[in-house]
Protein backbone atom coordinates (compact mmCIF):
# COMPACT_ATOMS: atom_id res chain seq x y z
CA UNK A 1 0.00 0.00 0.00
CA UNK A 2 1.12 3.21 -0.41
CA UNK A 3 1.41 5.24 3.11
CA UNK A 4 0.14 8.55 3.52
CA UNK A 5 3.41 10.20 5.60
CA UNK A 6 0.87 12.06 7.63
CA UNK A 7 0.21 8.67 9.11
CA UNK A 8 3.81 7.93 9.53
CA UNK A 9 4.05 10.97 11.65
CA UNK A 10 1.23 9.92 13.54
CA UNK A 11 2.41 6.00 13.86
CA UNK A 12 6.38 7.73 15.13
CA UNK A 13 4.53 10.10 17.74
CA UNK A 14 2.79 7.05 19.66
CA UNK A 15 5.58 4.91 18.77
CA UNK A 16 8.19 7.56 20.95
CA UNK A 17 5.52 8.65 23.32
CA UNK A 18 4.24 5.51 24.65
CA UNK A 19 1.14 6.88 24.61
CA UNK A 20 -1.78 8.15 22.99
CA UNK A 21 -2.26 10.69 25.29
CA UNK A 22 1.16 12.54 24.97
CA UNK A 23 1.00 11.77 21.65
CA UNK A 24 -2.08 13.75 20.30
CA UNK A 25 -0.81 16.64 22.73
CA UNK A 26 2.74 16.70 20.66
CA UNK A 27 0.54 16.43 17.37
CA UNK A 28 -2.24 19.22 17.80
CA UNK A 29 -5.12 16.55 16.93
CA UNK A 30 -7.39 14.94 19.55
CA UNK A 31 -7.11 11.00 21.05
CA UNK A 32 -9.55 9.93 19.00
CA UNK A 33 -8.66 11.29 15.86
CA UNK A 34 -5.74 10.01 16.54
CA UNK A 35 -6.68 6.63 17.28
CA UNK A 36 -8.47 6.55 13.89
CA UNK A 37 -5.45 7.24 12.09
CA UNK A 38 -3.80 4.96 13.74
CA UNK A 39 -5.72 1.74 13.11
CA UNK A 40 -6.18 3.00 9.42
CA UNK A 41 -2.44 2.57 9.22
CA UNK A 42 -2.72 -0.75 10.48
CA UNK A 43 -5.37 -2.16 8.41
CA UNK A 44 -3.23 -0.83 5.25
CA UNK A 45 -0.64 -2.98 6.52
CA UNK A 46 -2.64 -5.71 7.70
CA UNK A 47 -1.25 -6.27 11.12
CA UNK A 48 -1.32 -4.54 14.58
CA UNK A 49 1.53 -2.34 14.97
CA UNK A 50 0.80 -2.04 19.13
CA UNK A 51 -0.72 -3.73 22.26
CA UNK A 52 -3.08 -1.48 23.82
CA UNK A 53 -2.93 -1.45 27.50
CA UNK A 54 -3.84 0.81 30.49
CA UNK A 55 0.02 1.43 30.36
CA UNK A 56 0.81 2.82 27.71
CA UNK A 57 1.02 1.35 23.80
CA UNK A 58 3.70 -1.06 23.30
CA UNK A 59 4.83 -1.75 19.55
CA UNK A 60 4.59 -5.54 18.76
CA UNK A 61 7.55 -6.50 16.78
CA UNK A 62 5.99 -5.12 13.34
CA UNK A 63 5.75 -2.33 15.06
CA UNK A 64 9.43 -2.09 16.27
CA UNK A 65 10.46 -2.94 12.85
CA UNK A 66 8.70 0.14 11.04
CA UNK A 67 9.36 2.44 14.10
CA UNK A 68 12.62 1.39 13.41
CA UNK A 69 12.96 2.90 9.66
CA UNK A 70 9.71 5.48 9.98
CA UNK A 71 11.79 8.67 11.64
CA UNK A 72 14.52 8.28 8.81
CA UNK A 73 11.86 8.52 6.06
CA UNK A 74 9.91 11.28 7.68
CA UNK A 75 12.94 13.22 8.08
CA UNK A 76 14.70 12.37 4.59
CA UNK A 77 10.92 13.43 3.18
CA UNK A 78 11.06 16.63 5.14
CA UNK A 79 14.49 17.44 4.13
CA UNK A 80 13.34 17.05 0.29
CA UNK A 81 10.18 19.07 0.69
CA UNK A 82 12.35 22.02 2.68
CA UNK A 83 15.02 21.88 -0.03
CA UNK A 84 12.41 21.98 -2.68
CA UNK A 85 10.28 25.06 -0.92
CA UNK A 86 13.74 26.64 -0.34
CA UNK A 87 14.83 26.42 -3.77
CA UNK A 88 11.22 28.20 -5.29
CA UNK A 89 11.81 30.53 -2.41
CA UNK A 90 15.20 31.55 -3.60
CA UNK A 91 14.07 31.58 -7.44
CA UNK A 92 11.00 33.69 -6.40
CA UNK A 93 13.42 35.79 -4.02
CA UNK A 94 10.35 35.88 -1.61
CA UNK A 95 10.99 34.57 2.16
CA UNK A 96 8.12 32.63 4.15
CA UNK A 97 7.19 33.84 7.73
CA UNK A 98 4.72 33.03 9.97
CA UNK A 99 2.98 34.41 12.64
CA UNK A 100 0.36 33.99 15.11
CA UNK A 101 -2.28 36.66 16.70
CA UNK A 102 -0.61 40.00 16.72
CA UNK A 103 3.55 37.99 17.38
CA UNK A 104 5.49 41.07 16.92
CA UNK A 105 3.15 44.11 17.04
CA UNK A 106 4.05 47.57 15.89
CA UNK A 107 7.98 46.21 15.41
CA UNK A 108 6.54 43.78 12.15
CA UNK A 109 7.08 46.56 9.72
CA UNK A 110 10.41 47.90 11.10
CA UNK A 111 11.80 44.49 10.46
CA UNK A 112 10.33 43.68 7.41
CA UNK A 113 12.14 47.04 6.05
CA UNK A 114 15.14 46.40 7.54
CA UNK A 115 14.99 42.70 6.20
CA UNK A 116 14.29 44.10 2.41
CA UNK A 117 17.15 46.89 3.19
CA UNK A 118 19.60 43.94 3.42
CA UNK A 119 18.45 41.88 0.94
CA UNK A 120 17.40 44.44 -2.21
CA UNK A 121 14.97 42.41 -4.44
CA UNK A 122 13.14 40.16 -1.81
CA UNK A 123 10.05 40.25 -0.48
CA UNK A 124 8.30 39.01 2.65
CA UNK A 125 5.35 36.84 2.49
CA UNK A 126 3.62 37.04 6.30
CA UNK A 127 1.64 34.59 6.78
CA UNK A 128 -1.46 34.79 9.31
CA UNK A 129 -2.20 31.55 11.22
CA UNK A 130 -5.65 32.04 11.87
CA UNK A 131 -6.23 28.86 14.20
CA UNK A 132 -4.49 28.07 17.22
CA UNK A 133 -4.40 24.41 16.41
CA UNK A 134 -0.61 24.98 15.22
CA UNK A 135 1.39 27.52 17.20
CA UNK A 136 3.85 27.52 15.49
CA UNK A 137 1.90 29.02 12.12
CA UNK A 138 3.57 26.61 9.61
CA UNK A 139 6.74 26.34 10.77
CA UNK A 140 6.62 22.32 12.26
CA UNK A 141 5.30 21.41 9.07
CA UNK A 142 8.19 23.50 6.81
CA UNK A 143 5.64 25.64 5.41
CA UNK A 144 7.02 28.76 6.21
CA UNK A 145 11.23 29.19 6.08
CA UNK A 146 10.59 31.37 9.75
CA UNK A 147 7.91 32.41 12.30
CA UNK A 148 7.35 35.47 15.15
CA UNK A 149 5.49 33.60 17.88
CA UNK A 150 4.24 33.05 21.60
CA UNK A 151 6.29 31.86 24.03
CA UNK A 152 6.19 28.65 25.40
CA UNK A 153 5.07 26.66 22.43
CA UNK A 154 4.80 23.28 21.62
CA UNK A 155 7.22 21.22 20.15
CA UNK A 156 9.63 24.40 20.45
CA UNK A 157 12.41 22.28 21.85
CA UNK A 158 12.84 20.73 18.15
CA UNK A 159 13.24 24.40 16.79
CA UNK A 160 15.42 27.29 16.89
CA UNK A 161 14.27 30.14 19.05
CA UNK A 162 15.58 33.71 19.79
CA UNK A 163 13.72 35.29 22.01
CA UNK A 164 12.88 39.27 21.17
CA UNK A 165 10.51 40.77 23.49
CA UNK A 166 8.55 40.45 26.50
CA UNK A 167 4.86 42.36 27.28
CA UNK A 168 2.45 41.80 30.48
CA UNK A 169 -0.45 39.45 30.34
CA UNK A 170 -4.02 41.38 30.74
CA UNK A 171 -6.91 39.69 31.49
CA UNK A 172 -10.00 39.66 28.82
CA UNK A 173 -13.74 40.19 30.02
CA UNK A 174 -17.07 41.31 29.66
CA UNK A 175 -17.66 44.96 30.25
CA UNK A 176 -20.18 44.13 32.93
CA UNK A 177 -18.25 41.70 34.92
CA UNK A 178 -17.21 42.38 38.42
CA UNK A 179 -13.44 42.84 37.88
CA UNK A 180 -14.01 45.19 34.95
CA UNK A 181 -14.13 48.07 37.06
CA UNK A 182 -10.73 47.46 38.78
CA UNK A 183 -7.49 49.62 37.48
CA UNK A 184 -5.30 46.03 38.19
CA UNK A 185 -6.45 42.65 38.75
CA UNK A 186 -4.94 40.50 41.22
CA UNK A 187 -4.52 37.06 39.08
CA UNK A 188 -5.38 34.94 42.71
CA UNK A 189 -9.43 36.57 41.83
CA UNK A 190 -9.27 35.20 38.43
CA UNK A 191 -8.70 31.71 39.52
CA UNK A 192 -11.88 30.65 40.27
CA UNK A 193 -13.34 32.06 36.91
CA UNK A 194 -14.27 29.88 34.35
CA UNK A 195 -11.73 30.33 31.11
CA UNK A 196 -11.94 30.97 27.41
CA UNK A 197 -9.27 28.40 26.12
CA UNK A 198 -7.54 26.76 23.19
CA UNK A 199 -8.36 22.78 22.49
CA UNK A 200 -6.74 20.51 25.01
CA UNK A 201 -4.61 18.99 22.26
CA UNK A 202 -2.96 22.28 22.03
CA UNK A 203 -1.37 21.09 25.40
CA UNK A 204 0.99 23.27 26.84
CA UNK A 205 -0.39 26.18 24.78
CA UNK A 206 -3.48 25.80 26.24
CA UNK A 207 -1.92 25.22 29.98
CA UNK A 208 0.35 28.32 29.39
CA UNK A 209 -2.36 30.71 28.42
CA UNK A 210 -4.66 29.52 31.67
CA UNK A 211 -1.69 29.80 33.39
CA UNK A 212 -2.40 26.72 34.87
CA UNK A 213 1.34 26.56 36.47
CA UNK A 214 1.33 29.59 38.40
CA UNK A 215 -1.72 28.50 40.27
CA UNK A 216 -0.46 26.81 43.18
CA UNK A 217 -2.43 23.77 42.18
CA UNK A 218 -5.68 25.69 41.91
CA UNK A 219 -7.81 23.91 38.83
CA UNK A 220 -8.38 25.53 35.59
CA UNK A 221 -12.30 25.76 34.82
CA UNK A 222 -13.06 26.35 31.27
CA UNK A 223 -16.26 27.94 29.93
CA UNK A 224 -15.80 27.54 26.24
CA UNK A 225 -13.28 26.21 24.12
CA UNK A 226 -12.29 27.87 20.55
CA UNK A 227 -9.78 27.62 18.21
CA UNK A 228 -10.20 31.13 16.33
CA UNK A 229 -9.42 34.70 17.50
CA UNK A 230 -12.83 35.74 16.98
CA UNK A 231 -14.81 33.11 18.47
CA UNK A 232 -12.30 33.69 21.15
CA UNK A 233 -14.01 37.30 21.69
CA UNK A 234 -17.47 36.35 20.72
CA UNK A 235 -17.24 33.81 23.67
CA UNK A 236 -16.10 36.66 25.64
CA UNK A 237 -18.14 39.13 25.01
CA UNK A 238 -21.35 36.82 25.70
CA UNK A 239 -19.86 35.61 29.35
CA UNK A 240 -18.84 32.01 28.62
CA UNK A 241 -15.70 33.32 30.34
CA UNK A 242 -12.71 35.22 30.77
CA UNK A 243 -9.10 35.01 29.14
CA UNK A 244 -5.38 35.95 29.44
CA UNK A 245 -4.17 37.54 26.82
CA UNK A 246 -0.96 39.92 26.02
CA UNK A 247 -1.41 43.59 26.83
CA UNK A 248 -1.31 44.18 22.97
CA UNK A 249 -4.14 42.98 22.59
CA UNK A 250 -6.03 45.45 24.07
CA UNK A 251 -4.84 47.57 20.86
CA UNK A 252 -4.85 44.85 17.83
CA UNK A 253 -8.57 43.19 19.10
CA UNK A 254 -10.47 45.96 20.72
CA UNK A 255 -14.16 45.95 20.19
CA UNK A 256 -17.56 46.50 21.74
CA UNK A 257 -18.16 44.10 24.81
CA UNK A 258 -14.76 43.61 25.40
CA UNK A 259 -12.84 45.22 27.87
CA UNK A 260 -9.20 44.96 28.52
CA UNK A 261 -7.74 44.93 32.42
CA UNK A 262 -3.52 44.66 33.39
CA UNK A 263 -3.10 41.58 36.19
CA UNK A 264 -0.60 41.43 38.71
CA UNK A 265 0.54 38.33 39.90
CA UNK A 266 1.30 36.46 36.88
CA UNK A 267 3.81 36.08 34.72
CA UNK A 268 4.38 37.69 31.14
CA UNK A 269 4.09 36.63 28.01
CA UNK A 270 7.27 36.27 26.04
CA UNK A 271 8.06 36.65 21.67
CA UNK A 272 10.51 35.25 20.22
CA UNK A 273 11.43 34.11 16.05
CA UNK A 274 11.55 30.66 15.19
CA UNK A 275 13.37 28.74 12.52
CA UNK A 276 14.50 25.33 12.11
CA UNK A 277 17.78 23.81 12.95
CA UNK A 278 18.25 22.80 9.01
CA UNK A 279 18.35 26.93 8.64
CA UNK A 280 21.25 27.70 10.94
CA UNK A 281 23.25 28.30 8.06
CA UNK A 282 20.81 29.66 5.40
CA UNK A 283 22.08 33.31 4.82
CA UNK A 284 18.51 34.57 3.90
CA UNK A 285 17.03 32.84 7.13
CA UNK A 286 19.75 34.32 9.38
CA UNK A 287 19.45 37.96 7.90
CA UNK A 288 16.04 37.51 8.72
CA UNK A 289 16.78 36.50 12.15
CA UNK A 290 19.36 39.24 12.80
CA UNK A 291 16.67 42.26 11.70
CA UNK A 292 14.49 40.81 14.05
CA UNK A 293 16.86 41.16 16.73
CA UNK A 294 18.24 44.52 15.72
CA UNK A 295 14.33 45.61 15.73
CA UNK A 296 12.96 44.04 18.36
CA UNK A 297 15.67 42.32 20.75
CA UNK A 298 19.19 42.18 21.50
CA UNK A 299 19.65 38.16 21.76
CA UNK A 300 22.53 35.96 19.90
CA UNK A 301 20.61 34.22 16.86
CA UNK A 302 23.20 31.46 17.37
Amino acid sequence: MDVDTRLLRYFTAVAEEGSLTRAAERLYVSQPALTKQIRQLETGLGTPLFVRSRAGMALTEAGRALAARAPGLLAAWDATLRDTRAAASRAERVLRVGFLASAANEATPRIVAEFTRRRPGWRVDMRHATTWSDPTAGLAEGDVDAALLRLPFPGQERLRVAELSTEPRWVALPPAHPLAAREVVPFRELWDEPFVAAPSETGAWRDYWTAADEREGHPVRIGAVVDQPDDWLSAIANGYGVALAPASTARFYARPGITYRPVSGVSPSRVGVAWAPVDDDNPVVRDFVRCCLDSVGESDPG
